[in-house]
């Protein structure tokens, strides 16, 4: 057999541009993990508003664009640069809407054709533990998941799929100061049921979303997990040999903790994945917690 001829670097360059483009905004950990998964399938250009951030991302695989979100201007070089987007960065901390994203969109004017919005269950506010999926109203119940839902709406009447976002986790994000540290957490009687998805659960999931899913739908992005939110402390004190957290009635933790570390705390709620499995044929690698600790 012939041995192929080694690709001219003209070649090289052709294949590179013939790959489709995908834009990510807001490439933190979430999104370099998705460029590891996705670099050689797409050109994926990355949305920095930190010069520092160039050379690492450029090392990870992406081609950076140094744009920022407050600047609208700055953004004039996304509109068709690329038909795909995903879109990961966070509202601003104050106020009751998202104008990064406004900024984003109009930059955009519907040039890209397929567009992933990164928004949180947080829109869902308190449910009382109950059972639901992506038909329950939202009620977000603080300004953090209002700026969040003003958001999906936004990147909604653009066409974009929107993945629903609990508390991100994977073994180099859990809460091990939090534990050292001793931060208590409610009682029994008083906890709240949470959600969690694995970091690199969520990037594949972006991509599923960016392959599958429906413009304007709603996708919640959460595990197989039941736990409430001391159980999961337990879980993680008792994987890494460190003390369970001290568990104090509501009104005695309120004293003790943060007011945004209560807020979390006062929210609670199960949501139902059946749309991330049966339409972006998501099979979860890490399906539980507990599966993932004991991996």
């Amino acid at each position: 057999m012939k041995t192929p001829t080694p690709a001219t670097g003209v070649q090289r360059g052709r294949r590179t541009l013939g790959r489709p483009r995908l834009v990510i905004v807001g490439c933190g950990d979430v999104g370099l993990r998705i460029v590891a998964r996705a670099h050689r399938r797409f050109r994926i250009l990355a949305l920095t508003s930190s010069p520092e951030r160039v050379l690492a991302l450029r090392a990870a695989g992406a081609v950076p664009i140094v744009g920022n979100l407050d600047d609208r201007a700055s953004l004039r070089r996304l509109r068709g640069l690329a038909p795909w987007l995903i879109h990961l960065a966070p509202p601003p901390n104050s106020g009751r809407t998202d104008p990064r994203t406004r900024h984003l969109v109009a930059a955009l004017a519907c040039s890209a054709r397929r567009l992933v919005y990164i928004s949180t269950t947080g829109v869902y506010g308190d449910q009382g533990g109950a059972l639901i999926d992506e038909t329950a109203r939202p009620q977000p119940a603080n300004d953090r998941a209002v700026r969040r839902l003003d958001a999906e709406r936004q990147m909604r009447a653009a066409g974009a799929a929107v993945l629903r976002v609990p508390g991100i986790y994977a073994l180099d994000r859990l809460p091990l100061e939090r534990l050292r540290a001793g931060t208590p957490a409610l009682r029994a009687e008083d906890d709240v049921f949470t959600n969690h998805i694995h970091a690199d659960d969520l990037a594949r999931a972006s991509l599923a979303a960016i392959v599958r899913g429906k413009p304007t739908r709603v996708y919640n992005t959460v595990d197989d997990s039941q736990l409430k939110m001391g159980e999961y402390f337990d879980l993680v004190a008792d994987h890494f040999l460190l003390p369970r957290p001290p568990r104090l009635p509501r009104a005695e933790l309120r004293a003790a903790v943060s007011p945004m570390m209560y807020s979390f705390m006062t929210e609670s709620r199960r949501l139902g994945n059946d749309r991330l499995r049966r339409e972006l044929k998501l099979r979860l690698r890490w399906p539980t917690v507990a599966h993932a600790l004991s991996t």
